[in-house]
């Protein structure tokens, strides 16, 4: 059997090195008799016109031109023939000859495909086969779920289950019958596995109509679980996700050798459990090699194609957001890509209105596309995980339980690795150490968020060295004025269009929850109204939001944040807006009455006004609202006092903490950044271990209890210090 040689590809010799061409010394030129040879197969016309022009340069014969000539030896594998000879039976290499020394003196069992049937059978042949059925007139022999024998002998040694090697001595086509007698093999045998090629089924061409017949299938395993009857393995290939059920000893996993992630090819008939097309599989084999390459090729082809958003349309028109459409491109087609994957996506985001109108988005966009094309009934809760984040960053706490999370699931349940998506959070530098774990075990990462990165340059931040695709208006020159929630509904109408119109009012949402005053900010508020919401709608809705989080915790709230932000039903959205508004009102009026009387106010030289407030001492804990809320409300009514445009900046604070509010004013006025002065405050007071971040005008501060005098003092000296 002649198979081209690998080595050279069948050219016979091997590119050992070049060197200079010594006919046009490397110039690649040719010289007068090489142009004389050129002119002779040029027409009349163009013959005349190079002998006008004597000097027209043309390549050189020896090398066409390239100036250089390869210097070539014999490939020694295939001794220059180009191909190579094989055993037919075993694949072994040999001179010459069909087969090898081995084969020639092995006796040759066959072990028939699942798919063959009687036609494949050769009278004379060797077959393996296995006892199914033993009667007194004889032994039955099962080769596969359709092809069976009988070896006729009145008393037998033989028991069910055995393994034997039937020769075959008679096939009765018209009545379907094969006669077989005892093969006795002695020594050693060459088994030869018989390949029947059958066409490809795509999963997403099987329906239930196909019940009862068998069909080919070449996919990726996704998932498999051990279940206390089979073994089912999750196959997915471009067009769809479907089971696939090895059956053998119950409680015992067959096919050790395939794990997740291996592509396979599968036969079985088709059946259906609990309504769903399920494949009962009388074959599954890895495939390894250029045949697997190819296969996972294909698939991936399609996929990526499939993955590409259906529509990039965004909601208003924004320079801004306009530069950030090919970012939230490649964040939906990653997320597309994963859906189509298998893989199950975990959603983190910041536990504000702004970051769970985000998540919220994303959710409703994703779990269509999972439900409809996975399978299980309850693939929702098994693919996608939504949970909120109490910093406005990726912190360890959170990256410790999505891990654990994704390491059980994989172990348990055969799952891939999910894709983390961070909304709302995973931009600043206090991001890094938790995505740097996400890295270790090579999951993909997409952050959409609107939190000042650090410094851009060339477009790229510190975090991009550990995210896949990230998506920030400071990347295109904007500002936190575009929220996390309106970025991640734009996200997920390129994800599922189909959502659009039932989230087009979360940014509005988004944009009063977060304080976001922006032309973009305005326009998704309008769009809100348009869909009858106005702006004391949004707001009680955002403050509703917020009072339900701080106690929800860590838990994602599906179902109730749904009715709150208007994606249920319209009448108990207004009931239980309404009565938790009011609620979270009240307890806002009992935490400021306990606040405003100890905050202290001073009118800085430089036109600042600053407010400080002792919250450990002045404010109720472990209540709503929490310091964060609590020193906003306080800003606010330092607003309402003396304007919008007065700089005017408050610093709620406690043991090893401080919360930092500021008017627009003050950022315009005093290019005041909190970002930036967390980080001079680090490198001057080394010893606090400072830490923190936001936004400009919004964020927070962590420093040691013991050194808290020093910080907060070194933080006001910096504000009056501004000019």
């Amino acid at each position: 059997m002649k198979k081209t040689c690998l080595e050279c590809k069948g050219k016979g010799y091997l590119v050992t090195s070049y060197q200079i061409c010594e006919a046009c010394h490397g110039t690649g030129v040719g010289d007068q008799v090489d142009l004389q040879d050129h002119v002779k197969g040029l027409s009349k016309g163009a013959r005349e016109r190079y002998q006008l022009d004597v000097d027209e340069e043309v390549p050189c014969s020896v090398c066409k031109g390239k100036g250089e000539v390869e210097v070539t030896q014999t490939c020694p594998a295939c001794d220059g023939q180009g191909e190579l000879n094989y055993c037919q039976k075993c694949g072994k290499e040999i001179e010459k000859g069909d087969y090898c020394g081995d084969c020639q003196s092995k006796e040759v069992v066959y072990q028939l495909h699942p798919a063959s049937d009687i036609g494949d059978l050769e009278v004379g042949a060797v077959y393996k086969g296995k006892v199914t059925k033993v009667v007194d007139f004889g032994v039955f022999v099962t080769f596969t779920k359709k092809v069976y024998g009988l070896m006729r002998m009145r008393a037998s040694s033989y028991q069910v289950g055995d393994e034997v090697f039937a020769r075959v001595t008679e096939i009765k086509t018209h009545r379907g019958e094969v006669d077989l007698e005892p093969a006795r093999i002695n020594g050693a045998y060459h088994l030869v596995k018989l390949k029947k090629e059958l066409l490809r089924t795509p999963i997403g061409k099987v329906t239930p109509q196909d019940r009862g017949k068998d069909v080919r299938l070449v996919g990726e395993v996704i998932q498999i679980q051990q279940t206390t009857g089979p073994t089912i393995f999750t196959i997915s290939d471009e067009t769809g996700i479907t089971w696939a059920a090895a059956f053998d000893q119950p409680g015992e996993r067959v096919y050790p050798h395939v794990q997740t992630g291996h592509m396979v090819e599968v036969l079985g008939e088709v059946s259906l459990h609990g309504g769903k097309i399920q494949v009962e599989t009388e074959y599954l084999e890895r495939l390894t090699g250029p045949e697997a390459t190819e296969a996972r090729k294909v698939i991936d082809e399609v996929l990526d194609k499939r993955a590409v958003p259906e529509s990039t349309s965004l909601l208003q028109e924004s320079p801004t957001l306009e530069k950030l459409r090919p970012l939230l491109a490649r964040a939906a087609q990653s997320i597309r890509r994963a859906i189509l994957d298998g893989r199950s996506i975990l959603v983190r985001h910041h536990a504000d209105a702004d970051g769970i109108c985000a998540g919220v988005a994303v959710e409703k966009a994703v779990i269509p596309l999972i439900k409809d094309i996975n399978p299980a009934n309850d693939s929702e809760w098994h693919y996608f995980r939504r949970s909120p984040s109490k910093a406005p960053f990726y912190e360890l706490e959170d990256v410790v339980k999505d891990l654990s999370f994704a390491l059980e699931d994989q172990e348990r349940h055969g799952q891939k690795l999910p894709l983390v998506v961070l909304l709302d959070n995973g931009s600043t530098e206090e991001d890094i150490l938790a995505l740097m774990k996400v890295k270790v075990y090579d999951m993909e990462i997409v952050v959409v968020d609107h939190h000042y990165p650090g410094v851009v340059e060339d477009g790229r931040v510190a975090v991009d060295d550990y995210v896949d695709v990230h998506v920030n208006p400071y990347l295109v020159g904007g500002d936190s004025q575009i929220t996390a929630g309106a970025l991640a509904v734009e996200l997920a109408g390129m994800i599922n269009p189909e959502v659009t119109d039932r989230i087009r009012h979360l940014p509005g949402i988004a944009a009063v929850g977060d304080h976001a005053r922006s032309p973009e900010a305005e326009r998704y508020i309008e769009i809100a109204a348009e869909k009858g919401y106005d702006w004391d709608d949004l707001e009680k809705i955002a403050t509703t939001v917020d009072f339900e989080a701080f106690y929800l915790r860590f838990m994602n709230g599906r179902g109730i944040m749904d009715t709150i932000l208007g994606l249920g039903n319209r009448d108990k959205h207004t009931k239980l807006v309404d009565a938790l508004y009011k609620e979270s009102q009240r307890r806002v009026q009992w935490q400021l009455a306990a606040a405003m009387p100890n905050l202290k106010t001073q009118n800085l030289p430089n036109g600042i006004i600053f407010n400080v407030l002792d919250v450990e001492k002045y404010a109720h804990k472990f209540t709503y609202p929490a310091p964060g809320k609590t020193c906003g409300y306080v800003h606010d009514q330092m607003v309402q006092k003396h304007g919008e445009e007065t700089p005017i900046l408050t610093l709620a604070y406690g043991p090893d903490f401080g919360v930092i509010r500021a008017t627009d004013a003050v950022n315009e006025k005093f290019g005041f950044n909190l970002n930036t002065i967390i980080l001079k405050l680090a490198e001057e007071i080394p010893e606090a271990g400072i830490d923190g971040g936001g936004h400009e005008c919004a964020g927070s501060l962590k420093f040691v209890e013991g050194l808290s005098k020093k910080v907060l003092s070194g933080f006001a000296g910096k504000v009056a210090g501004m000019k």
